[in-house]
């Protein structure tokens, strides 16, 4: 094996975690792809005995990539964030649970997090990735968002209060959000109203993503409230029939999918027996572009 072998190689076995950091930061399974790739292309065009270790090395080339990426998109004039947005969700069948490997997978993170770090300023996403989350020392964040390391634990230490007061809290265990889960369907498909407020948490948050062309009913929106979001629910009970559970960023969540074909992606967050966030990706050109399981149940 040659040396560029070896590198290959070694790269290979960081490729998960530098996805997983991209994909914190982007919000969007592509864009992560992307960042990795021009990660391989600059080291690449580095010498390697330079690097003393290439895991912290490769993140925050890699943390670097992301933020000039998120400063593009504001450099070319983009609309700001809709308050709707919902970032692409990660979907595993259940059969792929796998505890061990669990805390490796991009999709360890609840897509109600990855919502909230996509409202950070990105250096503020930047440091909190990087230092919260994959353990990266200040001193080696700093030069990445150009700031003291004093001034970089500030950042971090500001996007943590927001993080801690704006992500819901969710059961972990997986039996407990299936019983809820399965319960919020039978209701669904019953036609039960009144089931469906007893399972969703007075302060329950509804977030559907449908893209910028469906209008009218399936158009995209942010509901507060039980009722409101039963009624949502409700509105479109004939869809429950084809709703099948999945991962979705490790949690329960759903796939409706009629004749095969995904109509929308939901992540759900349970806590205490009732569902306090839903999270709908129904945006057609993106569903097209997800890696979805074959759905067998």
């Amino acid at each position: 094996m040659n040396d560029t072998e070896l590198l290959a190689d070694r790269f290979q076995e960081q490729r998960g975690q530098l996805k997983a950091v991209a994909y914190r930061m982007l919000g969007s399974l592509a864009e992560a792809e992307d960042a990795v790739q021009e990660a391989w292309l600059r080291l690449g065009r580095t010498d390697p005995d330079e690097i003393r270790n290439l895991g912290g090395w490769l993140t925050t080339v890699v943390g670097r990539v992301c933020l000039d990426m998120l400063r593009s998109r504001t450099a070319r004039r983009e609309e700001p964030i809709d308050e709707a947005f919902v970032p692409d969700p990660v979907i595993r069948p259940l059969s792929a649970v796998d505890p061990e490997q669990e805390v490796l997978q991009a999709d360890s993170v609840g897509l109600a997090l990855v919502v909230v770090l996509q409202t950070l300023e990105p250096a503020e996403r930047l440091a909190f990735v990087l230092h919260d989350m994959f353990a990266v020392p200040f001193d080696d964040i700093a030069p990445v968002v150009e700031r003291t390391p004093a001034s970089t634990r500030q950042l971090a230490s500001r996007a943590r209060r927001r993080v801690q007061g704006a992500t819901p809290s969710s059961d972990p265990d997986l039996a407990t959000q299936r019983q809820v889960v399965d319960a919020f369907l039978a209701a669904s498909r019953g036609g039960d109203f009144e089931a469906l407020v007893a399972l969703l948490h007075p302060d329950v948050v509804l977030r559907a993503d449908a893209g910028a062309l469906v209008r009218g009913a399936g158009a995209s929106k942010v509901v507060h409230g039980a009722r409101v979001v039963a009624e949502q629910a409700f509105l479109f009970r004939q869809f429950a029939a084809f709703a099948r559970p999945v991962l979705v960023n490790g949690s329960l969540g759903l796939v409706t999918a009629p004749e095969g074909r995904a109509v929308s992606v939901t992540a759900l967050t349970v806590a205490d027996g009732r569902i306090t966030g839903m999270y709908i990706l129904a945006d057609p050109e993106r569903l097209a572009r997800l890696d979805l399981p074959v759905l067998t149940e």
